[in-house]
């Protein structure tokens, strides 16, 4: 199919473009992303949606003018992340639904997509200001680590959360894996962070208090989380705050 006949984008993002299309859902991905890629990616959604979770539905992956897409069910509705904008009286609310919805997804084994350690590994590897040493004591620290692997979303955080009426919709699997949930809630804690504390502070607390799990060991993950994010060169985090993990400098608040 053509391009054009989609329509003008109604999200742009670093990989891809997304459109509404026949009530559909079509992410077009850039050319330089190997098909591989987009193929995982696929298989992500189609587990997360086997284990009986809220996500939209894979309808087919196509090709439009050479370009890879995939095709998914459309959710209406407004992001949660909207919402607590909207209303900040009821952040808090708001927020242990999120942790409530994330720790369902925690519930599930997996082991038939990508292991998390694999795309750690490879992220802390690309790196950038890093040096070879401390890429190595992180990598040597990553697997030592011992846990079941869960199935974690990787990218989990109010904006990829649609509320439609009493059902919320989990979107944007690129990310997930096989892994530690411990290093799912820091990357989480880490994503709110870099706007407020107060709410990555929140989040951890509803997190740690509804699981059991302590601060201390969800921590443990911080330098390599951190690390392997200064591979992903996004604009609106800051590149000395990662650098500063990755070596090790975090701490509890």
């Amino acid at each position: 199919m053509n391009i054009g006949k989609l329509g003008l984008p109604i999200a742009v993002g670093n990989t891809a473009q997304i459109y509404l299309f026949e009530n559909m859902v079509v992410k077009v991905f850039n050319d330089k992303l190997p098909d591989t890629v987009i193929m995982k990616e696929a298989d992500k959604q189609e587990f997360a949606y086997s284990c009986g979770l809220h996500v939209p539905k894979i309808v087919n992956v196509a090709n439009f003018d050479g370009k890879q897409a995939i095709i998914m069910e459309y959710i209406q509705g407004e992001t949660i992340g909207d919402l607590i904008t909207k209303n900040q009286d009821q952040t808090e609310y708001y927020m242990d639904l999120s942790v409530e919805i994330q720790q369902e997804i925690h519930q599930n084994e997996a082991q038939s997509i990508e292991f998390m350690s694999d795309k750690l590994s490879r992220q802390i590897e690309n790196a950038p200001y890093l040096e070879k040493k401390r890429k190595w004591i992180l990598i040597e620290k990553l697997n030592s680590m011992t846990f079941e692997k869960r199935l974690c979303h990787g990218d989990y955080h109010l904006f990829n959360l649609i509320k439609s009426g009493e059902k919320v919709t989990i979107i944007d699997w690129v990310d997930a894996s096989a892994g530690d949930i411990r290093a799912d809630v820091y990357r989480t804690y880490l994503l709110y962070s870099q706007f407020s504390i107060k709410l990555a502070e929140m989040y951890l607390h509803l997190y740690c208090q509804k699981s059991g799990l302590s601060k201390e060991e969800i921590f443990e993950w911080a330098p390599i989380i951190a690390a392997a994010r200064m591979s992903e060169w996004v604009s609106s985090e800051r590149m000395d705050r990662l650098l500063h993990i990755a070596n090790g400098h975090s701490s509890i608040v």
